[in-house]
């Protein structure tokens, strides 16, 4: 009898034991989920719905947190994240071995399993995601090129104060800088004043020494005549009228020549200079409508459809809006034509601006150009942007600043990809992408970040790619954001937007004021010119930057411990220069084939650095010869010395002369960069997509 109580009470002592640590497990994961939790909540209810439930890893390095309520919350740092999934899968190992359960710590364990209908195990952990990649690349925040960002918690009554106290501190230090980044430009702007003002007084006008002036006046007196004609037209009948007799094929008026061109303009008159690139593919005689993506990080992003409005009518604008924060999860229940389609391409923005920039030049812009020769063009926008949107956080929330150009490229621009090829049925899109685009695209198809990517992409066509930086990162004003220290630079630009003052002017300023200082500014900082530009377009340029980014995405830029330093997107400064010296060999020894010296590397020890994989997109570039903010034929010299095997380069060019934006907005845009892009697009199109598509007009 003695022997059964001692058994009896030895076993209550390990189930008490048992309890213990179990209890110990979920309370360490009710703690981690409450850490990373979205906070909030007016009753304990929503609280609990609010709380982390897991950590999805959309890469080895980029963690998204789910909340039990399904929402998404933006990366966090990998060891959190970790951490998160850790204690979740000792608490539900636990929880299954022991009594108890985890309803009152994040919902049930099958509902996160079976999320869209796959079998998600707990091997979604970076352990299980990445394989041996955890082992052979550094953790993030050991990562010398994306160094890790900070964590910001739910949001608290302190944390507000200290938010509110970082926003008023960081405007006026903020302020101070673009004060002196101001006056700099006025300064700046003197000298070639008087330089014109004294050439006037002696009879002489400089603006003909322009490359492109007489084609200019040209321009300029042809868009006069449109507006007079269009005027006209409106005072003749109205504009319902009009659209009328276009459908039933009639002559409107004798005197208006705009009654035969295939693509009649549906605005006119005197340009209003506004931010709106509706009002600008109507000019033209095309259309714009709007569509939101949701990221897997849930930011709410803004994409335009370019569209010719005689073949295509306009979504509902229910059809429009932003769907699940998956991508590539399902395809349109729709039958699409097997013939005479336009194959999509989608174009991406540069840094501080938005991709309006890609059709401000009339007929010229790129994308109303694409659009004409018969593509299908979509305009990727990304996070933040003019409407800063995300599904859950607020603007004042930190998180939602909390990102870099790692998150544009490896969510932004899977979001796009998703959404274009879900829209038009298509398995495959070409992407162009100017400056930052290229950046960010370059960075996702990256081996090491998000390389399932390239099997998306038809073609990635790089405008002035910004791979490594030019001779501009040297100027004062880039030193000293380089030499402060993170938190300093926080401190100066805040934790949220950076500098939203250029923002708040953009709608207190008149239109053509606030382009010529955007002009006035921009080329200061950036050293371009408008030389090559229709100057009578130039205050419509501005009107689509700057646009509100992150000051963290800044600071990866132009920081201490991002490009700015390294001088590289995908290689530390170390690397690079050791590659400039093997480059260096190797052209040699190409330049002197007889030369008995022997190289340090091998073809083979070339390969070894490279940043990208099989499954690499084909490549073209077209270089700005005159480029001093980024060196794009260090690029293209990477890829012709060998470290580059996986990529086929199928076009390159260096344009002598260009500046960095020319290759957008230079009058000879179309000549040098358009036309060879649409060429570029079509030949890479493999011939059973090719069969289903209209031929384009180059």
């Amino acid at each position: 009898m003695s022997t059964s109580i001692l058994s009896a009470t030895s076993t209550s002592t390990s189930n008490k034991s048992s309890d213990s640590k179990h209890s110990s497990k979920v309370h360490k994961f009710a703690k981690q989920a409450q850490k990373l939790s979205l906070g909030g909540g007016r009753d304990e209810q929503q609280q609990q719905e609010n709380a982390a439930i897991a950590a999805r890893f959309v890469t080895p390095r980029d963690a998204i947190i789910e909340t039990v309520d399904g929402e998404r919350l933006p990366a966090v740092p990998v060891e959190e994240a970790k951490k998160l999934n850790r204690l979740r899968d000792e608490a539900i190992d636990s929880d299954a071995n022991g009594p108890g359960n985890l309803d009152d710590v994040g919902g049930e364990d099958d509902e996160f399993e079976m999320k869209n209908g796959t079998s998600e195990k707990r091997e979604i952990s970076p352990e299980g995601h990445g394989g041996p990649l955890d082992h052979a690349k550094p953790p993030a925040h050991t990562h010398p090129l994306f160094p890790p960002l900070p964590l910001y918690g739910p949001s608290s009554l302190l944390r507000t104060l200290q938010c509110q106290t970082f926003r008023v501190v960081s405007f006026w230090l903020s302020l101070s800088f673009l004060g002196v980044i101001i006056i700099g430009s006025c300064v700046n702007g003197i000298r070639p004043g008087i330089r014109k003002l004294w050439a006037r007084v002696r009879g002489k006008n400089l603006d003909m020494e322009r490359p492109f002036y007489k084609e200019e006046m040209e321009r300029a007196s042809i868009r006069r005549e449109q507006a007079k004609r269009w005027e006209r037209r409106q005072q003749v009948t109205s504009p319902t009228d009009i659209k009328l007799a276009k459908e039933e094929g009639r002559t409107i008026n004798a005197e208006d020549p705009d009654s035969d061109f295939e693509y009649p303009p549906l605005e006119g008159g005197h340009d209003p200079v506004v931010c709106d690139i509706g009002y600008y593919a109507r000019r033209v005689g095309l259309d714009v409508e709007t569509f939101k993506v949701q990221t897997e990080d849930g930011f709410i992003l803004k994409m335009w459809h370019v569209y010719n409005p005689k073949e295509y009518t306009p979504l509902p604008e229910s059809e429009r809006g932003f769907r699940q924060p998956d991508v590539f999860y399902d395809r349109k229940t729709k039958d699409f034509a097997q013939k005479n389609r336009r194959y999509p391409v989608l174009l991406i923005h540069g840094l501080l601006q938005s991709s309006g920039a890609y059709c401000v030049n009339d007929d010229d812009s790129l994308a109303f150009f694409l659009c004409k020769a018969g593509y299908d063009v979509w305009l990727g926008n990304n996070r933040c942007g003019f409407e800063p949107q995300h599904k859950t956080l607020k603007y004042s929330d930190p998180r939602m600043w909390c990102w870099n150009i790692r998150h544009m490229g490896v969510l932004d621009l899977p979001a796009f990809i998703s959404r274009v090829l879900y829209e038009t049925g298509f398995e495959k899109v070409g992407l162009i992408c100017h400056s930052q685009g290229t950046t960010e695209a370059m960075v996702a198809l990256a081996e090491d970040q998000r390389p399932d990517l390239g099997e998306r992409i038809s073609v990635f066509c790089g405008l002035a790619p910004a791979a490594y930086a030019g001779p501009l990162i040297k100027k004062a004003y880039f030193r000293f954001m380089r030499i402060i220290s993170p938190n300093a630079f926080r401190l100066f630009f805040g934790i949220h937007c950076f500098i939203p003052l250029m923002m708040t002017m953009h709608g207190l300023l008149p239109s053509r004021l606030y382009g010529a200082l955007g002009y006035q500014i921009f080329s200061y900082l950036f050293d371009w010119s408008d030389r090559r530009w229709d100057r009578g377009l130039r205050d419509r340029m501005f009107q689509f930057s700057p646009v509100y980014v992150s000051a963290e995405s800044m600071r990866w830029w132009l920081g201490r411990d991002g490009f700015a330093v390294q001088k590289c997107i995908l290689a530390t400064e170390e690397q690079g220069l050791r590659e400039e010296e093997e480059d260096r060999e190797y052209d040699e020894s190409n330049d002197e084939p007889d030369s008995t010296a022997e190289l340090t590397t091998t073809p083979s020890d070339r390969k070894q650095s490279a940043w990208y994989g099989p499954k690499t997109p084909p490549f073209a570039f077209w270089v700005a010869g005159s480029d001093g903010l980024v060196d794009g034929r260090r690029l293209l010299r990477r890829i012709r010395n060998g470290r580059e095997p996986h990529v086929r380069l199928v076009h390159e060019k260096v344009i002598e002369g260009y500046e960095h934006l020319d290759v957008l907005w230079a009058m000879d845009a179309i000549e040098q960069v358009g036309k060879e892009v649409a060429e570029v697009v079509w030949k890479t199109i493999s011939e059973e997509e090719r069969g289903k598509c209209r031929v384009p007009k180059f």
